[in-house]
């Protein structure tokens, strides 16, 4: 069972960067598919980007897309979510998400995909 450390949050201004990072503790780490989803308070959880083992598939919802970047390390057994652009309504607890084994385009965004959650790190874009 793999578990999952989230890291990279804090307070930047709107039209800021961070760097979001998500440590597994397998040295499997590559058999996993993985995405990042976000909740907002008072708001449901959305899907913000996936990408498949070998970081080759990646899958962004469109309100981040060519603003973030997904990859992976896994050699480092880490996640990454590269956030340029930042705007107030990107203010949210982040998370990230494993599945072990191959996830389709049409299932990366459906947070009921996952099996494995980290416990999230908050990201705050002020106006």
């Amino acid at each position: 069972q793999v578990q999952l450390e989230e890291s990279g949050g804090g307070l930047v201004p709107s039209g800021g960067s961070l760097r979001l990072s998500c440590a597994a503790s397998e040295r499997t780490f590559g058999s996993y598919s993985m995405g990042w989803f976000r909740q907002a308070p008072g708001k449901e959880r959305e899907f913000v980007a996936a990408i498949g083992r070998g970081g080759i598939s990646t899958y962004y919802a469109d309100s981040v897309k060519g603003r973030f970047t997904i990859s992976r390390d896994n050699a480092k057994n880490t996640l990454y979510l590269q956030m340029n652009s930042l705007k107030p309504e990107d203010t949210a607890a982040y998370y990230c998400a494993a599945k072990k084994q191959y996830v389709s385009r049409d299932a990366a965004p459906s947070g009921s995909t996952y099996d494995y959650w980290g416990q999230g790190t908050q990201v705050t874009v002020s106006s």
